[in-house]
C-alpha cells in the first residue's frame, strides 16, 4: 500500500484496522486486551479507530507479541563509516534550521 497517496485520516483508519486484525489473530477480545493491559475498553476502541496515545500503541504491541515490528515502522538510523570519519566522532544532535539557509529579503514578513 502506498501511504504517500492517501490522507492522514485514511492512514489512521488503516493502522487501526491493522491493530484490530492483529488482536483478532491473537484471539483477544477488546475487553480481554484492555484487562491484560489495565486499560479502559475505550482506549482499545480508540486504538482500533486510529486514535490512540503512543503509550497505548507500545503496550498493545508488547502484549500481542509484535513489539519487534517497530523496527519496520521506523528503522534505526545508522551512520556510514565515511560519514562518521567526516564528523570526527561527533554525533549530530541538532538541525541547523534557518541559520543554515539564506533568508529571502524580498519577503513581506
Amino acid at each position: 500500500m502506498g501511504f504517500n497517496s492517501i490522507s492522514d485520516q485514511h492512514i489512521e483508519v488503516e493502522l487501526g484496522n491493522r491493530f484490530r486484525a492483529l488482536r483478532l489473530r491473537k484471539n483477544f477480545t477488546q475487553q480481554q486486551l484492555a484487562d491484560a493491559l489495565a486499560l479502559s475498553l475505550n482506549a482499545i476502541k480508540a486504538l482500533e479507530k486510529g486514535r490512540a496515545k503512543l503509550a497505548t500503541v507500545i503496550a498493545v504491541l508488547r502484549e500481542l507479541g509484535a513489539l519487534d515490528q517497530l523496527d519496520n515502522f521506523i528503522p534505526e538510523i545508522t551512520i556510514s563509516p565515511l560519514q562518521l570519519a567526516k564528523q570526527q566522532g561527533h554525533v549530530r544532535q541538532r538541525a541547523t534550521g534557518a541559520r543554515g539557509k539564506a533568508v529571502d529579503e524580498g519577503s513581506a514578513w
